[in-house]
């Protein structure tokens, strides 16, 4: 038998003929806290399930999943045009290119509206030349 402690709700193994039917005082051997324990009645088996786990109904319910005939024919599902890697770094690319040339038309008309922008644009092509050098030069080295 398994006896709980009140207190500290340790678990103890007692053998069941320690237990007699009037009950017996114990003591916790971890906090010292005492009570009166008396026979603890045969717990009723647990029934066994009246559902399979694998079918049609507990999947639906537990998983929200449906078991299709595999006699008839697959439907043709629609695709989705996937947007891979390459096509991210094409867009991303020509979004930047975009915005370049767009500043660079308008670099004249900004710097007269807000002249305090005119170091920050000389900065942002300079590290744009710096970039197109850098390229260069990897590209030049792995040709060689």
């Amino acid at each position: 038998m398994l006896l709980n402690c009140t207190s500290c709700l340790k678990k103890f193994a007692v053998p069941d003929s320690a237990i007699g039917v009037g009950g017996r005082l114990v003591q916790c051997g971890s906090c010292g806290n005492k009570w009166t324990q008396y026979p603890i009645k045969e717990q009723t088996k647990r029934k066994k399930r009246e559902v399979s786990l694998y079918s049609e109904e507990y999947l639906k319910k537990k998983y929200g999943l449906s078991i299709r005939d595999s006699s008839k024919p697959l439907e043709k599902r629609k695709t989705k045009n996937n947007f891979g890697f390459y096509n991210y770094l094409i867009t991303i690319i020509i979004l930047f290119l975009t915005i370049y040339g767009l500043l660079n038309l308008a670099k004249d008309i900004i710097i007269l509206k807000y002249p305090f922008t005119e170091s920050y644009i000389n900065y942002f092509y300079e590290v744009i030349d710096i970039v197109k050098i850098i390229t260069s030069e990897l590209i030049n080295q792995f040709t060689k």
